[in-house]
């Protein structure tokens, strides 16, 4: 069990299971030959999600894999000694494992399990070039582009994860400016254009971006709200995978510095462009598939837990076990009806329960292109795939 700070047994609920809870099973030991003979013993190759427990009972790692015996196993390799995964199991005192009835059901779970609780190896020993970050777009009145490890709380538009924390920094840095949006920290005043004031005031900028018109200047009146609101409805247009503004004006100053001889801003550029084309590939892959992934996708279970999951716009929106006879397929109709109006809204983008899954579900489905194939609408339920997801 984890250890009493946390509040749930094991890893708790799961957000992505529709039935009973999925049992956790778990081996402990001082030594290493201890915790590799009891995984042999018992541990099953199936998919499913595990986590690494330390001396405290603290949960330090968290994995998923489609046979968790052989995954679990090959932490005890020699070659793996000098390894993340080696220097994991040897701060590993227990470990715990819960099957799932799919590879793609774990990795919901272990995406999920990570989110909330953050297990220190799940960064720790991860180069800077892999660590995940939330490319946002918000904060206050006046938006900005900013990176956060995890989802915030409040924020008007997010993809991600993206990996690479200095050239996601390149990223926003360049994104703020092509738009002119502040980079300012949250304690900065701003004065739009339109406020009245009972002073003539002579609203200075808190930085030099203004004068180099890199920024509206929301903080010394350079700007009205609808000004400032256009640039960031342009910058969610890009964010959404619809614009490529900062790519073409960027590969213009590129040319220009070039051409005018001056190789060192050129070459900065260059770098600059480097980490926007990366961010500008991966939001025209979520575009993608916030545009053609809405549908049920019927997933079967090896142990016989077929589940249906409700894809809408790119996201994981719901999961209802795959009905098995006709009591069943009727009691879940009213369900399926209420598929159908999720997918039949005008939403530009999921924003459901679970936004996270954007990615994961990008990267499934160009992953395995034949999934496809398990995909249906929810009026097709009846007719077309009913007895088709009976016999999976």
């Amino acid at each position: 069990m984890l250890a009493a700070n946390h509040d749930e047994i094991g890893f708790g609920i799961d957000p992505f299971n529709p039935r009973t809870a999925r049992p956790i099973e778990a081996v402990g030991g001082t030594s290493k030959s201890s915790l590799k003979r009891q995984i042999s013993q018992s541990c099953p190759r199936v998919p499913g999600v595990y986590g690494m427990l330390d001396r405290r009972g603290e949960l330090i790692y968290v994995g998923k894999s489609k046979s968790l015996r052989n995954r679990l196993l090959s932490y005890f390799s020699a070659a793996n000694e000098d390894e993340k995964g080696g220097r994991i199991i040897e701060n590993a005192r227990a470990i715990q494992w819960e099957t799932q009835p799919s590879e793609f059901a774990a990795l919901l779970r272990e995406q999920q399990l990570i989110r909330k609780f953050t297990p220190r190896w799940n960064v720790q020993g991860v180069p800077k070039r892999q660590r995940p970050v939330y490319l946002c777009l918000g904060r206050g009145p006046a938006p900005q582009f900013f990176l956060s490890p995890k989802i915030p709380n409040e924020y008007i538009s997010l993809q991600g994860p993206f990996f690479g924390a200095k050239r996601m920094a390149n990223a926003v840095d360049a994104l703020n400016k092509v738009f002119r949006l502040r980079d300012c920290s949250q304690q900065q005043t701003f004065q739009f254009a339109e406020q009245l004031s009972l002073f003539d005031i002579d609203h200075r900028p808190g930085c030099l971006r203004l004068e180099l018109n890199t920024c509206l200047g929301p903080c010394a009146a350079a700007c009205t709200r609808g000004e400032y609101a256009a640039q960031v409805n342009a910058a969610e247009s890009f964010l959404d995978g619809f614009n490529d503004e900062p790519l073409v004006l960027l590969q213009e100053r590129m040319e220009t510095a070039s051409a005018n001889r001056q190789y060192e801003l050129a070459g900065r550029v260059h770098q600059t462009l480097k980490s926007l084309r990366y961010v500008h590939r991966k939001l025209t892959m979520l575009a993608t598939a916030r545009r053609k992934y809405s549908f049920v996708y019927a997933v079967p279970g090896y142990d016989g837990c077929h589940l249906w999951y409700l894809i809408h716009c790119g996201e994981v929106s719901a999961v209802a076990a795959t009905p098995i006879g006709r009591d069943a397929y009727q009691a879940i109709k009213p369900t399926i009806n209420g598929w159908k109006a999720t997918l039949e809204s005008a939403a530009d983008r999921g924003h459901g329960p679970f936004p996270y899954t954007l990615g994961t579900v990008a990267s499934w489905f160009r992953k395995h292109p034949h999934e496809l194939d398990r995909t249906f609408a929810p009026e097709q339920a009846g007719r077309k795939y009913y007895r088709k997801s009976m016999t999976a």
